[in-house]
């Protein structure tokens, strides 16, 4: 699986987004394939109202759930190739999201990079 395109409207942030306003950086690899997998999964988990709904060898998507009942998607695509971790975060409904996407990767990213073995 790949990650979706951003739609037009300022709801969305991707590692492979052309548009600056809605790139965002790919997370590094940390050891071996299945440790980065491991790892990604254990900081994605660990924020509430979380659900992961497709957990593949080289791709994983979460449901993120607001406090008013909206659901956001996180997708997560492994290039060990390349040493990387594409991702993406959009929102499903409206056109605005004030930032919440943005902020949510760099929230995923600081708790994954915080992780020990």
């Amino acid at each position: 699986m790949t990650l979706n395109p951003c739609p037009a409207s300022p709801n969305c942030v991707s590692s492979l987004a052309e548009d600056p306003a809605k790139r965002i950086d790919p997370f590094p690899t940390v050891g071996s394939p299945a440790e980065t997998w491991t790892r990604l999964e254990r900081a994605v988990r660990s924020f509430p109202r979380t659900l992961i709904v497709v957990r593949e060898e080289r791709y994983l998507k979460a449901e993120f759930r607001t406090r008013l009942g909206f659901v956001d998607d996180v997708e997560f695509q492994l290039n060990p190739d390349l040493g990387l971790v594409q991702v993406r975060s959009a929102s499903r409904t409206g056109y605005w999201d004030l930032g919440v996407n943005r902020r949510r990767v760099e929230a995923i990213r600081k708790a994954y990079q915080g992780l020990r073995e």
